[in-house]
């Protein structure tokens, strides 16, 4: 028995039936706090600050000689599309977007939005071919998607893998370059770098 059981105990049956509706409401309102502290709002993966959290711990493992690929998902001419269709079509493109991408990656793997239309993958454990055969499948689930396709919405990718000396700002800039010479060689496909 835990000490707040034993003095709980000691209450009569309605205080302690009443303390214990409470600490259940506390208890939900803590889990609520860690979804709004943790989750983005629109799309329901996590947010870039915990984006950041996760990424330090894998990249901290990547030190110690762990594999560690990262990918950044960026939607295709996605202003044209807000211009055209509205930002609430727009929202309901990235949240659809989540939604594939969630469902398509494995249980270890973290998606967080960065901004806009633009996401990072964290790949801990996996070589950057393995990285590339999962952005490839995430590619075509995006652009065989029904409502994705009545939206032309397709995305870019950029993946790079840890190497010896990098630092989390290299690795950043290097999936980043990937990505925009993924836009330049035409969309809708993925580069690795």
């Amino acid at each position: 028995m835990t000490p707040i059981e034993h003095k709980l105990k000691i209450l009569n049956p309605e205080a302690r039936k009443n303390i214990s509706k409470l600490l259940v409401e506390v208890e939900k309102g803590i889990d609520l706090l860690y979804e709004l502290a943790t989750r983005d709002e629109k799309t329901g993966v996590y947010n870039h600050k915990f984006f950041q959290t996760i990424f330090e711990m894998e990249f901290d493992k990547a030190l110690r000689g762990r594999q560690l690929s990262l990918m950044i998902i960026d939607l295709d001419h996605f202003k044209r599309i807000n211009d055209t269709y509205g930002h609430l079509t727009g929202d309901k493109i990235l949240k659809r977007l989540a939604e594939i991408l969630t469902k398509q990656l494995r249980k270890y793997d973290i998606i967080a939005r960065f901004g806009g239309e633009e996401f990072f993958i964290v790949y801990p454990n996996t070589s950057i071919s393995k990285a590339k055969k999962v952005g490839e499948r995430l590619r075509k689930a995006v652009e065989n998607d029904k409502f994705m396709k009545k939206y032309n919405s397709t995305f870019s990718g950029g993946i790079t893998e840890y190497k010896k000396g990098d630092t989390k700002s290299k690795m950043k800039e290097r999936v980043d370059k990937a990505l925009y010479q993924a836009k330049e060689a035409g969309r809708n496909r993925i580069k690795t770098l």
